[in-house]
């Protein structure tokens, strides 16, 4: 009988060896399943963070070629207006990459996975915002660009006759913007979800949306 209750005991004790050795088996899969996840996020943000630098660097020279246009013409102007809006455009554009790229270098890889998705969710609605606010006014702000390059040319100071193309492109460039507005609005209206879906992403980039749907896949995984 007392050979019977140490057998007993030895194979309760060998079951819980087992079983810690289970969990604990368990707890590493988890844990090098996490560190997957969190390396192909921050490769899948990778691109984008490198392509926001470039907006910066973009920006900056906006920033240059206005400065250096206005600088030259300070008279009021045509070449004048263009480079001051030029300068503002090329802040703006470098202001949101680096905003943007600021988000995704300080995304702690270390914090909860909701943390993390929410943290993606907030970089996600700043993209596709400063994407339209300085994607979608390019109708219009390549003609500032090409004035202020011209402007640029000593031939051209002082002149104040502004050419008939100038304007047809202005006006072909603000129908274009207001049309790309209107189709975002009606492509957006509740009654077309999945129009409105494929319209969000089309315009968050690849490398997001793919840690995203990672960080999804993690959590789902966790709460399994």
């Amino acid at each position: 009988m007392k050979d019977t209750t140490m057998e007993l005991d030895e194979l309760k004790l060998a079951w819980q060896q087992l079983g810690q050795r289970m969990e604990k088996q368990q707890s590493l899969q988890l844990e090098l399943l996490r560190e997957r996840k969190r390396d192909r996020m921050r490769s899948s943000l990778r691109p984008l963070f490198w392509g926001q630098m470039l907006q910066v660097a973009f920006g900056i020279a906006l920033i240059l070629l206005g400065v250096a246009c206005w600088t030259r013409n300070p008279a009021p102007g045509g070449y004048f207006i263009a480079g001051v809006l030029v300068h503002a455009f090329g802040a703006a554009t470098a202001a949101a990459g680096g905003i943007m790229s600021g988000l995704i270098g300080s995304l702690d890889w270390s914090a909860p996975v909701m943390a993390i998705q929410k943290r993606l969710a907030v970089m996600r609605r700043f993209y596709i915002a400063a994407g339209i606010a300085v994607g979608w006014p390019w109708w219009v702000m390549w003609l500032p660009v090409v004035i202020t390059v011209a402007g640029l040319d000593p031939r051209h100071a002082g002149a104040t006759v502004t050419p008939a193309w100038v304007w047809w492109s202005l006006a072909i460039g603000v129908a274009g913007l207001l049309a790309t507005w209107l189709f975002y609005r009606w492509a957006r209206n509740p009654v077309r979800p999945e129009l409105a879906r494929r319209m969000e992403a089309s315009i968050t980039g690849t490398g997001l949306r793919r840690a995203q749907a990672l960080a999804d896949e993690l959590q789902a995984f966790e709460d399994a």
